[in-house]
């Protein structure tokens, strides 16, 4: 028990100086001192910086991808199968508006990261293209390239966190609007939004 109680404090420390610093920028020292322990201590549960960034990164990356496997696989039409997605995918980002920064900036860095993390996250961009071709086949999407959809979806939905600062400064506040309104409403828009986008004959509920 006390030894899972070290771990988890690791990596909860960890995950907040590498998403201020980055892998590059952040220090073990300064990690072992967020944590309370020392540094010895924090090489033994981790033995260097790379392995403990790895598991910070792993585990930052499937907090933000929902299950898609279980989303996908579900005996669920197509347009309840996106908006499941939008609604999973928005509300896991919402406690931690700077992971999305946080996966990109590192991804840039170190692309071999990502891939592979991706292979064992259980993620098959491949079953999800198959679907897809086959909702089309059936005329159940409007016809499109499967990674653009894909892109197009996940863009909608990250962008707003990315962008929140210049959100809030240049068109929220200058605007008059409130941004916990906007942010609140945000899921519902973007389902909206990409449905209209992609279903035939859509129509509100």
């Amino acid at each position: 028990m006390e030894e899972t109680t070290t771990e988890n404090k690791i990596l909860e420390a960890a995950k907040k100086i590498f998403r201020q610093k980055g892998m590059e920028g952040a220090r073990m020292q300064e990690i072992a001192d967020e944590a309370g322990i020392n540094k010895a201590l924090l090489h033994y549960y981790f033995r260097n910086k790379e392995k403990l960034f790895l598991a910070v990164f792993e585990d930052s990356f499937i907090q933000i991808i929902p299950n898609l496997s279980d989303i996908f696989t579900q005996c669920i039409t197509i347009e309840e199968k996106i908006s499941l997605f939008v609604e999973s995918y928005i509300k896991i980002l919402e406690p931690y508006p700077d992971l999305p920064m946080f996966i990109l900036s590192e991804s840039r860095r170190d692309p071999s990261i990502l891939i592979n993390v991706l292979e064992r996250s259980g993620i098959h961009p491949k079953e999800i293209t198959l679907l897809l071709n086959s909702e089309m086949e059936k005329g159940n999407i409007i016809r499109q390239n499967p990674a653009h959809l894909m892109v197009n979806i996940v863009s909608l939905c990250i962008f707003p966190f990315l962008a929140r600062p210049l959100l809030e400064i240049v068109m929220l506040k200058k605007q008059g609007l409130n941004p916990k309104d906007f942010y609140n409403n945000r899921m519902a828009e973007t389902k909206d939004f990409i449905l209209r986008a992609v279903i035939p004959n859509y129509q509100k509920r």
